[in-house]
């Protein structure tokens, strides 16, 4: 079927070995395209030879594996498969479990396990045997979109994958899950199927987003993804746990779209004609749950996180990580049974009446199963930092930093020999007192300028070493001959919950893009990688701080010129970014908005001018020179730059 022609009815086969996943997928499609789809049905439902068959001696395996004649077995499979096609209507999307290159599989592997035939043998006699249905399976084949789904792409592997999911395995059976697995092997090796898909333990969903990939431009009507990129957080917990209050505040503060589970299954009954999904088997109201989000987020197509709540059913739950893998993180929120009862507005019976309703459907067993527990006895402070853990590390990567060593900053002597000893007595010793020491500002970035710049370190240490830390500061102060230390420690957890300040970020994402080399780091420390769309952000905040500090400092009479010259080039540097322009140095971002300022966008300090009135370029020039050493240029300067900033927040309309 050709991807250039996309069709506005069509038949999409899904073929595959058994356990492979074509009933879930096709059970998940199908309730996807409601009225736009139908299914096909089983194949025994297509010939009226197939209840004698069932009824006979050994059931339908004693007749496919021992007394039906192999001419029987292809003439009913071939009829079934006929008639199925004849029968698929009109609908726009017609769905068939095991497309018309199954047949021929199938065929193949029974007669290799029936007549000890080679597996070329075995093909060549599954030909013949179809021969008299040929012209008629051709039409049908070529009318389908085939899919096939594998196990993996070694046979082996596959049948070894097929046969561990059924609870008993006879050595006929098995015999034949190898063979059935080389004939699906060759026929894909041979194109028979448009698209194959390779399984390989991945969950449900992946695998449906791929089939819809795979189909929809052919078949439009196929929805185009299945909640491609959502992270799901799903809240358990018993009684007055805090599952509301925590699905607030991710709402709130990380931007989840909050949705109720009853909500959920209650449209996905009414999408499904389902009268009471509370009636069904917890697995498929599992399917139904995950068919409404999926239904919800497309219609919502800019969510990337939603949480649900609350998950008070052990079997459904399980069958949601099975289906969502990687996309879901299951919170437990564990509160001892006073505390609930304590919280509890209708009293503490009715917390132990809810309990005993909730427990009952397996509410307590689903800890077990969940990806966090969340330990909700203490405050309030605390259950929202562990939020913010889990909020963060669904969307910062935990990296390792970058080391490269002291002597590589071209630091002077001093301040070099400084580090090197503070290093010596902070990490040598175990545990060491520090777990991650760099040098930030102009000294990173071989900057650094004598009788200006600070000497700015970033630390992450446990708060037990903060005794022996300061100790060994004190020691070494006289070694900094003067020179201002700016000295930021932080926790490893302050950073994984972003209980940091906007500087602090921006010095986390440079380390995790490895912008920013750290001089130390204990081995094994990984910490998160805020990305650029969180630093910058989050720069506002700097933003708004420094045009605070700018006007105190103007308004002192006799403002302090290093102090002014940097808050203003932070702020240049704020206001850059929000322009898509990322500038470390002071003087680059000064003279980028000056430029920017004048309406020719932002050129650093080296960039070519030549293009601008000769003069302004160099006024431009000359002031962030000047504002250095010179307090009334400094002033110019601030004023310039506080006034493009106060611009951003002028009343419409001169109100």
């Amino acid at each position: 079927m050709s991807l250039s022609n996309p069709l506005t009815s069509a038949t999409v086969a899904l073929s595959g070995p058994d356990n492979s996943g074509k009933t879930k997928q096709l059970g998940i499609l199908l309730r996807r395209l409601g009225p736009a789809g139908t299914s096909g049905g089983t194949l025994d439902a297509h010939d009226p030879r197939w209840p004698a068959i069932v009824a006979g001696p050994g059931g339908m395996g004693g007749w496919w594996w021992e007394h039906g004649p192999v001419e029987e077995v292809a003439d009913v499979l071939a009829s079934s498969y006929l008639e199925r096609a004849r029968r698929l209507g009109d609908a726009p999307v017609r769905l068939i479990d095991r497309g018309i290159p199954m047949l021929e599989a199938t065929l193949a592997a029974t007669v290799a396990v029936r007549e000890g035939l080679s597996a070329d043998a075995a093909a060549d006699r599954a030909l013949k045997l179809l021969e008299p249905f040929r012209a008629g399976l051709a039409g049908a084949e070529a009318a389908e979109f085939g899919v096939l789904l594998l196990h993996h792409e070694d046979p082996e592997v596959g049948t070894a994958r097929a046969l561990s999911h059924e609870k008993s395995v006879t050595p006929g059976y098995a015999e034949y899950q190898r063979h059935l697995h080389t004939q699906i092997h060759r026929l894909a090796a041979d194109g028979r199927w448009s698209n194959v898909i390779v399984v390989n333990g991945r969950p449900v969903v992946e695998i449906q987003d791929e089939l819809r990939q795979v189909v929809h431009p052919a078949v439009p009507a196929v929805p185009a993804r299945a909640l491609p990129g959502v992270r799901v957080v799903a809240l358990g917990g018993l009684s007055e746990c805090g599952k509301s209050s925590a699905g607030e505040y991710l709402r709130v503060h990380h931007g989840h779209a909050r949705l109720k589970i009853g909500y959920l299954l209650e449209d996905a009954a009414r999408w499904a004609g389902v009268a009471d999904p509370y009636q069904l088997h917890p697995v498929v109201r599992a399917e139904l749950l995950v068919d409404a989000l999926d239904r919800y987020c497309a219609a919502h197509h800019f969510l990337d996180r939603v949480t649900v709540e609350s998950l008070h059913e052990y079997d459904s739950a399980a069958e949601l990580r099975r289906m969502l893998g990687g996309q879901l993180s299951i919170l437990y929120l564990d509160a001892e049974p006073e505390v609930r009862a304590r919280r509890g507005t209708a009293g503490p019976v009715d917390v132990v009446d809810r309990d005993e309703v909730k427990t009952s459907r397996g509410a307590d067993r689903i800890a077990g199963l969940a990806h966090v527990l969340v330990d909700n006895n203490g405050s309030r402070l605390r259950l929202e930092r562990q939020l913010d853990m889990v909020a963060l590390g669904a969307r910062w990567p935990l990296r390792t930093p970058a080391v490269a060593p002291v002597n590589t900053l071209g630091l002077p002597v001093p301040l070099e020999s400084y580090l090197s000893e503070l290093l010596d007595r902070t990490t040598v010793q175990q545990p060491p007192v520090i777990d991650l020491l760099a040098v930030t500002g102009s000294g990173a970035r071989g900057k650094y300028q004598k009788g200006w710049s600070d000497l700015d370190v970033f630390v992450i240490a446990d708060p037990a070493g903060t005794a022996e830390l300061r100790r060994v500061l004190e020691r070494l102060e006289v070694d900094l001959g003067g020179v201002k230390l700016g000295l930021t420690v932080l926790t490893e957890g302050e950073c994984r919950s972003g209980m940091v300040t906007s500087r602090l970020l921006h010095v986390l994402a440079l380390l995790g893009s490895g912008s920013l080399a750290a001089q130390w780091c204990r081995p094994g420390l990984v910490l998160p990688a805020p990305d650029l769309a969180a630093d910058v952000a989050a720069s506002v905040k700097a933003g708004v701080q420094g045009a605070v500090e700018i006007r105190r400092q103007l308004l002192k009479g006799a403002p302090d010129l290093r102090a002014l010259y940097k808050v203003t080039a932070l702020l240049a540097k704020v206001l850059l970014r929000f322009s898509g322009v990322e500038v470390s140095a002071d003087a680059d971002a000064l003279a980028a908005v000056l430029s920017e300022a004048a309406g020719a966008g932002p050129r650093l300090l080296t960039e070519d001018r030549g293009d601008r009135d000769q003069a302004v370029a160099l006024a431009e020039l000359e002031l962030v020179r000047d504002a250095r050493r010179d307090r009334a240029q400094a002033v110019v300067l601030a004023e310039l730059v506080l006034g493009r900033w106060l611009a951003t927040t002028a009343l419409p309309g001169g109100q």
